[in-house]
């Protein structure tokens, strides 16, 4: 099958409804609704579903866009979540991503694709394009956490993305702090 070529955008209050029918009423997985890294672990609990919908809606018609959604054909077909390292207080926490050091990022830290449209290259467009509205937003760094499975992993638990992806948009390791998962990153001068 042929590849069909993506639009990407942000996702600003008018594309609120299109990330609504691509996360569907799982709200992405198990009702997450994007905000794992966003919210204190006991909050993040008790807001799956309707009240973590709430606050991803929020902080979209907040600005500046939490994410980037990619259309197929005209239809939602893929979501990328980004923001400034600091929107994403559980990765100082975090054993296998915390800071490797002061400088300033922007963190992509999960990747939505339906379905039928995996395997298509949408990430690794989703990154570029990731890398595109960070500098575009005053980013000089960008930076994942994605993992490197040694084996089979399940779609649901790749959703902070593939190390192969990533070194496909150009991103490079900088740390690895668990054998599984490196912290990459790339510089926006570039592009």
């Amino acid at each position: 099958m042929a590849r069909k070529s993506a639009e990407i955008y942000p996702v600003t209050p008018d594309r609120w409804a299109d990330l609504v029918t691509l996360f569907g009423e799982r709200g992405a997985c198990a009702g997450c609704w994007c905000m794992f890294f966003r919210l204190p672990r006991t909050d993040y609990e008790r807001g799956k579903g309707t009240k973590n919908k709430n606050a991803l809606k929020r902080i979209v018609q907040k600005g500046p866009a939490p994410g980037l959604l990619a259309y197929v054909d005209g239809r939602p077909a893929a979501w990328c979540a980004m923001a400034p390292r600091e929107d994403y207080p559980k990765l100082a926490k975090s054993r296998v991503s915390k800071p490797v050091d002061d400088q300033p990022v922007w963190s992509v830290t999960c990747f939505f694709t339906a379905k039928e449209f995996r395997g298509q290259g949408l990430s690794v467009k989703l990154l570029k394009a990731a890398v595109q509205y960070a500098k575009k937003q005053g980013a000089r760094i960008v930076e994942g956490y994605p993992i490197e499975p040694d084996g089979r992993y399940a779609d649901t638990f790749a959703y902070v993305g593939l190390t192969a992806m990533f070194q496909k948009a150009g991103f490079k390791e900088v740390a690895r702090q668990a054998p599984t998962r490196p912290i990459m990153r790339k510089s926006t001068k570039g592009g």
